[in-house]
């Protein structure tokens, strides 16, 4: 009896764990954020629902292409609560990516959010990196309605390897999955991490450190 005790106690605490290892479930039809008030709570705090309209549940222009003209030959146009206020609390958001030719999305993270890319047009190298000690490159080529995961957390990367432009959209499990661009934080955090710690870190000389630094 005491063990059976026990195990139905570890398993309602395994279910509680994984439970609270994702975005809290809403506890009312909506709870639009409101973006004005000064609450500081694990996201937004909740507008009226009187003051509630279609206007907090819609976003227009994902139809128009981004501008690609920069040295990555991408662009991201993000859909999260930011610009739709009634995600808040649902757990979800999207993105449009556009991608000149041979345009890239550099290696980066989203640290709350699984990512489910779709190609839309054109034909991309996708890929994510596992955690160590493996670190196993995990790589595919996509062509159009092909849809790729990148688990949450893991680095990955999207390239156009096409003489086309492309365009792929990705759904992602958090209403804010936030990104960490690997490059930008290692080389171009606020204030620099000391050139001695990433020459250590990368086994390079100071100068290249510093070289990459100045670019970030």
């Amino acid at each position: 009896m005491e063990k059976s005790s026990l195990l139905l106690s570890l398993i309602a605490l395994t279910v509680c764990t994984l439970s609270m290892a994702f975005e809290p479930s809403p506890l009312q039809d909506f709870c639009v954020a409101d973006i004005s008030s000064s609450t500081r709570v694990n996201g937004h705090a909740c507008m009226d629902s009187k003051l509630v309209q279609a206007k907090h549940f819609s976003f227009s222009g994902l139809h128009v292409p981004g501008n690609t003209s920069n040295p990555l030959g991408s662009r991201v146009a993000p859909v999260s609560v930011a610009q739709i206020p009634g995600l808040n609390t649902l757990g979800i958001s999207l993105a449009r990516i556009d991608y000149a030719p041979w345009g890239l999305v550099p290696p980066h993270t989203h640290p709350r959010a699984t990512e489910v890319l779709t190609v839309l047009e054109g034909s991309l190298f996708v890929g994510f990196v596992t955690s160590n000690p493996e670190n196993r490159l995990i790589t595919k080529v996509l062509q159009k309605g092909d849809v790729f995961v990148f688990p949450v957390g893991l680095p990955h990367f999207q390239r156009n390897v096409g003489y086309e432009a492309a365009v792929s959209i990705s759904s992602l499990s958090s209403q804010n999955p936030g990104v960490i661009t690997i490059a930008n934080a290692v080389f171009g955090s606020n204030p620099s991490i000391s050139n001695d710690i990433l020459a250590k870190a990368f086994q390079v000389e100071k100068a290249v450190v510093d070289l990459l630094q100045a670019k970030f």
